[in-house]
């Protein structure tokens, strides 16, 4: 039955008759009719909970058409609408309008770009978090940060994470130039918090997110800028206000036993 409802036209009459009962009032075609609108308005009004800047940026209409389109391509896999829109950015860069182009239209990749943006904002704040455990401190060493759960980095070709908090706040924003950004989202205390970083320290947390150390991370740092590693490792000490920063902003956890922790904070 999840064919007939996204799907409608594909469904042959005969097999809508033997699978919903008519009334007096409605024949199977027409019963089934009305779930198809309930179920295209529900996963619609989902789909712009999830993203409701992307939504806004193309205009109700075109974003509920676009995904009339994706779940017709893309049918939901689970019971709960919460992986919902887990695909649709990849819909998007598949069906994008500009696949014969010589070059790829700005507003294309943008709309792309906002919709990855906005799937991490979501899926981070329904993700494990650090609210049950024990978040770094600015007396942490080194060599016990450890990333927090929530904790995610990514690129971005666009300033999307400015246009959404701009849309979120109805300050009505117009879509940004091209601009090569970085951010980290997190959440902290069931807040989701977005954080720019520039491109060392985009690669940094990045590295740590992967289960790095810090001095593995700074390693990776050099040989991302071919810089020398005493260079970086002198830089990273020299950010005392970036590493406080980050532990204030709630990145790290202190992965020290719980017992050493409350030694070392007394």
């Amino acid at each position: 039955m999840q064919a007939a409802l996204v799907d409608p036209q594909g469904t042959q009459r005969q097999e809508i008759e033997s699978r919903v009962r008519a009334t007096s009032r409605l024949t199977p075609v027409a019963a089934l009719s009305i779930y198809q609108n309930s179920y295209s308005l529900r996963i619609a009004a989902c789909m712009r909970d999830q993203f409701p800047a992307l939504s806004y940026a193309l205009g109700e209409g075109l974003f509920n058409d676009f995904v009339a389109d994706y779940i017709r391509q893309a049918p939901p896999e689970s019971y709960t609408l919460y992986d919902l829109g887990r695909r649709f950015a990849g819909y998007l860069q598949a069906n994008r309008p500009d696949l014969k182009a010589s070059e790829p239209e700005p507003w294309v990749d943008f709309i792309i770009d906002l919709a990855r943006f906005e799937r991490q904002v979501f899926s981070t704040f329904d993700c494990p978090g650090a609210e049950d455990l024990q978040l770094a401190g600015l007396t942490t060493p080194d060599t016990a940060l450890r990333p927090q759960p929530s904790l995610s980095v990514a690129a971005y070709g666009f300033a999307v994470g400015g246009y959404y908090h701009a849309v979120r706040q109805d300050l009505s924003p117009s879509p940004p130039e091209r601009e090569q950004v970085y951010l980290a989202v997190l959440r902290k205390d069931y807040v989701t918090h977005t954080i720019p970083l520039s491109l060392p320290h985009f690669l940094f947390v990045q590295e740590m997110c992967r289960g790095r150390t810090v001095q593995a991370a700074l390693g990776v740092v050099a040989q991302q800028l071919q810089q020398p590693r005493a260079y970086v490792e002198e830089a990273w000490q020299d950010a005392a206000e970036i590493r406080e920063g980050w532990i204030k902003a709630g990145f790290f956890l202190d992965g020290r036993p719980t017992q050493l922790v409350q030694t070392a904070t007394r």
